[in-house]
């Protein structure tokens, strides 16, 4: 059967399912359940992957090519989907649903033999002679400890050989006080066992405990008047200390809840969550998953996938943005914790600070597998959200008109990829159709000029070779509603926005074709999105300056008797200053293509005229 025929008849089958509740199972040709959904009406929800693919992300696509039969499951509620779909999901673990690795196994802190003993994270606790801590559920928390207790006790963390005599030098970590350098021999046995055993005494005692003894010990060298082991004791209590106050960053008020962000990238999703007990940051991780198009229903099937493989869940889930289905999720989530459990959107606030801390961790996932840096990642991911695009545009180009009293009209083309500007892409226009102050035809006059130059350079490794994936103009909705025929008319569906300003001259908020979206509450958005207002604007007016500057020494030069526009152009051309011109002699001038010898003559007498009246 051909694949049109195929989905017309898996149509025809979906159209006739009930418009109850249930879950219905996509199965490949080989009986392989690949996709597991619940829907509150079957009928609809099952036929919507058969109709037209036009609003299918790339990944749903794939799925449909690939069914060859469904079935379907009634239930008396969506609740009661919803509960099913969880089950036969962790049940069958089909590859078209986001399935999560949950890698939460037993990690441990491991003490190599002595001497000079290393402390370090493992993942298992092989009979191998070192002395094993744990085990601890938290790779996290292992791993933040071990890190903080070298850095603490100057422990080394690389792989030379250690307690060798005095060969060679120490690494980058001696010299930055984290090291106490035993490879190179700076320290005796005695005193590197005396830091290890502190070190130990710290991971099973805990700080405080920690902070007591070694005052104690402090104060006991000082009565002995070993001034030197009570002044490495208290750096040591002082460093203790220190790693206290750097914990209370990341706490919060809300005693417990887990915090969950997302930050897009190539095809995929990347996921953090932080993790919250006693209002203190216990645990942290991350998931990546295929972007399958619509983020609201992505974050609801994360949330519920997470909390399926853990049986804590918190009384809060503070997630980034809206979630499809948010009452249904609670429901199911306090349904598993068997009390109430609440998931909010934070606008402001201490809440919105630790979203915005959780988000910029999963850009920096982002950033690891683009290339570009964490801060430019959240950027422009926060402003895909704000949007509603797809995905981050990574290209993004801006247009501003400058003129003063309607002469001399320019424009500007900027352009930032992956949120840094590329400037070897700039372009100017020297507007040509439109005579006065018409910004609006301005505008549609670059844009037209701008697509037809892509058509020209198709393919091309410059400015106009490739097409963005965001437009930004420097004005409101007129000058969107202007630009979007142009767009239609090339047959090209790219985002448009205006940047919209204040009475100050600074953006205020981005302007839709349906209204306006505060951009003011979105930090990294808005300091993107100002930064390439104020770039598109220097660099249009700067163009604009410059045409203004020509244009008055044209004039000065038509001033004189016998030269025109052409004849002063020409000159201009020739010479490339009035200073050029002004030095030149009578033959100088007349060999220039359309000049004559008597208005040769005539310039030269001008400026004499000029020199004389100075």
């Amino acid at each position: 059967m051909q694949k049109t025929e195929k989905i017309a008849s898996l149509r025809k089958q979906a159209l006739a399912l009930p418009t109850q509740p249930g879950v219905y199972l996509m199965k490949d040709i080989q009986g392989n359940i690949i996709y597991i959904g619940k829907a509150k009406h079957l009928k609809n929800r099952v036929s919507q992957y058969f109709g037209s693919d036009t609003g299918h992300s790339e990944k749903v696509r794939r799925m449909v090519s690939q069914i060859d039969r469904f079935e379907y499951i009634v239930t008396d509620s969506e609740f009661e989907a919803l509960v099913l779909e969880c089950s036969l999901i962790k049940q069958y673990s089909p590859k078209y649903n986001i399935l999560l690795k949950d890698d939460k196994g037993y990690r441990y802190i491991r003490i190599s033999p002595p001497p000079y003993s290393r402390i370090s994270v493992a993942l298992q606790k092989p009979n191998d002679g070192a002395r094993y801590l744990g085990p601890y559920i938290s790779g996290f928390v292992v791993k933040e400890a071990v890190d903080e207790v070298c850095r603490i006790f100057q422990l080394p963390t690389c792989t030379r050989t250690l307690g060798k005599g005095k060969g060679g030098r120490p690494c980058l970590n001696h010299y930055i006080g984290q090291c106490c350098a035993p490879c190179k021999g700076t320290i005796s046995k005695e005193d590197y066992d005396e830091r290890v055993q502190q070190a130990i005494e710290f991971l099973t005692q805990g700080s405080a405990k920690m902070i007591s003894l070694l005052t104690k010990r402090m104060n006991q060298a000082a009565e002995n008047l070993e001034f030197e082991k009570a002044a490495r004791l208290r750096d040591r209590i002082s460093a203790i200390k220190r790693l206290g106050q750097k914990q209370k960053v990341v706490r919060s008020r809300v005693a417990q809840q887990d915090v969950i962000a997302l930050a897009r990238g190539e095809k995929k999703v990347f996921f953090e969550v932080f993790r919250f007990k006693k209002g203190r940051l216990y645990d942290r991780e991350d998931f990546v998953v295929e972007d399958s198009g619509d983020i609201p229903e992505i974050r609801a099937e994360f949330l519920r996938r997470y909390y399926s493989m853990r049986n804590d869940i918190p009384p809060q889930v503070t997630i980034d943005g809206e979630v499809e289905d948010i009452k249904l999720t609670e429901q199911w989530l306090e349904n598993k914790a068997g009390r109430r459990v609440r998931i909010i959107q934070p606008k402001k606030g201490e809440q919105a600070q630790l979203v915005e801390m959780c988000r910029n961790n999963a850009a920096e996932r982002v950033a690891q597998q683009s290339g570009m840096s964490g801060k430019d990642a959240a950027a422009l991911d926060e402003l895909a959200q704000l949007l509603g695009l797809a995905d981050p545009p990574r290209v993004i180009e801006s247009y501003d008109i400058s003129n003063t009293g309607g002469s001399d009209n320019a424009a500007g083309m900027v352009v930032f990829e992956n949120g840094r500007p590329l400037k070897s892409a700039y372009r100017r226009f020297k507007i040509k159709s439109v005579i006065g102050q018409d910004d609006y035809a301005s505008m549609r006059e670059v844009i037209e000029r701008r697509l037809n130059e892509y058509e020209k350079n198709k393919g091309l490794d410059n400015g106009f070779g490739r097409l963005p994936d965001l437009i930004l103009i420097d004005g409101g909705h007129g000058h969107v509603s202007t630009v979007l025929p142009v767009l239609k008319k090339h047959g090209y569906q790219i985002p448009v926005f205006g940047m919209i300003k204040d009475s100050s001259h600074r953006t205020r908020a981005i302007a839709a074709s349906g209204g306006e979206i505060a951009i003011s509450g979105r930090r990294a958005a808005f300091t993107l999105v100002s930064s390439i207002q104020q770039e598109v604007h220097r660099w249009a007016i700067d163009y604009h300056r410059r045409l203004r500057s020509k244009s008055n020494i044209g004039t000065t030069l038509t001033k004189i008797k016998g030269v025109g526009d052409m004849r002063a152009r020409s000159l201009l051309r020739h010479f490339g200053s009035i200073k050029a011109i002004r030095a030149a002699s009578v033959d100088e001038i007349a060999a220039v293509k359309g000049m004559t010898k008597p208005v040769a003559i005539a310039v030269r007498e001008y400026f004499d005229k000029q020199s004389g009246e100075h």
